[in-house]
């Protein structure tokens, strides 16, 4: 299967369909949603992930909602399309994308004049831009990206940042393919990325679809690693950047860069701007999201931790800024990030 082939979310006649990257690698399956009240439930139950993709599966949560509604009275289509953008904004806090998404398309209802199924045809269009933008957004940085790597780089990467977290292509493992399709030899290195195992689970799978070298490690190999020169770089995603640049990412994803700022390896995150969030000044004020603890005492029908124990189960940490080399945007790569530099990017031209 080429990542070409991986659709993590598509539209099939009337509704949206997304893979349960809940099962993956042993299944693969794609679940219907029809409401956006199921497309909140895809997001919290992970069915979806990944910031970009979770944008995504908002956007259509939308439109599904208003093509529900477009038939009823002018008063129940905006009252029924208010409940729907309450129930899709809470479904994971971290995420900025999902936010992103949900503006843009609250924006445009409140611009757009004329019937209930107008206004819903120019919604469900709009989610499908959102998802034609996010995959030539990732192609673009994959693009810039790619020149940061030497040929011959292994690569460590962390959770799942490629098509399955994406509308396609990738961010961080867009990055890598790049690369690879630019003639570099480039092999990657996996965390497992307990305790949800998008390492092992997904980037090893999508890996392996495209035969890109690829290598399994536990979380707490990678230092081990480094410090016997097995690793050139390391390129992770982000589900929120901070105006000064401080990453929220996946859980252990701060160990690895205080490990690579260690042993001089640079430091990469692939961000698309959709994920940088001005608001927020620093890293501090990203609300971190805890999942159940479920999750950490064991996986489906095996539990390994012992009744009764205590547990915390952050979803994400937050990287400083000082320990990030470069953020990979579709308008170029930061080097280092400060609020300067990212406040200027914003102001580039348009990319085409």
């Amino acid at each position: 299967m080429s990542e070409n082939k991986i659709e993590t979310l598509r539209w099939v006649e009337d509704h949206l369909e997304m893979i349960d990257q809940r099962i993956l690698p042993a299944e693969f399956q794609y679940i219907s949603y029809n409401s956006a009240l199921s497309v909140s439930d895809g997001i919290k139950s992970m069915v979806v992930r990944g910031a970009p993709a979770i944008g995504c599966a908002a956007a259509y949560g939308v439109a599904l909602e208003a093509q529900k509604l477009k038939n009823h009275s002018y008063e129940e289509f905006f009252q029924g399309m208010e409940l729907a953008f309450d129930v899709l904004i809470y479904s994971r806090p971290t995420a900025v994308n999902l936010s992103w998404a949900i503006n843009r398309m609250r924006q445009l209802l409140n611009n757009t004049k004329g019937t209930q199924k107008l206004i819903a045809d120019v919604l469900l269009k709009e989610a499908h831009e959102i998802l034609r933008e996010d995959i030539f957004i990732n192609k673009k940085m994959g693009r810039f990206g790619a020149e940061l790597l030497p040929d011959g780089a292994s690569v460590l990467t962390h959770c799942n940042a490629g098509a399955l977290a994406t509308a396609g292509h990738g961010t961080a493992l867009g990055v890598i393919r790049s690369a690879v399709k630019d003639g570099k030899k480039i092999s990657v290195i996996a965390d497992e990325t307990r305790p949800f195992l998008q390492g092992a689970r997904l980037t090893a799978w999508e890996m392996v679809q495209e035969n890109i070298p690829i290598t399994l490690i536990s979380d707490n190999m990678s230092g081990h690693l480094m410090s016997q020169g097995e690793v050139d770089a390391v390129v992770v995603g982000t589900d929120r950047v901070a105006g000064n640049g401080d990453v929220a990412n996946k859980i252990g994803t701060y160990m690895v860069a205080v490990m690579a700022n260690k042993h001089n390896i640079p430091f990469y995150v692939a961000c698309p701007l959709s994920t940088i969030d001005l608001s927020i000044t620093s890293g501090s004020d990203i609300p971190i999201e805890e999942r159940p603890t479920d999750e950490v005492t064991g996986y489906r029908d095996n539990q390994w931790a012992a009744e009764g124990v205590m547990v915390r189960n952050p979803a994400f940490d937050v990287t400083p800024a000082e320990l990030v080399t470069g953020l990979i945007t579709e308008k170029g790569v930061i080097k280092p990030p400060n609020t300067n530099k990212i406040e200027n990017l914003f102001k580039k031209d348009k990319i085409t």
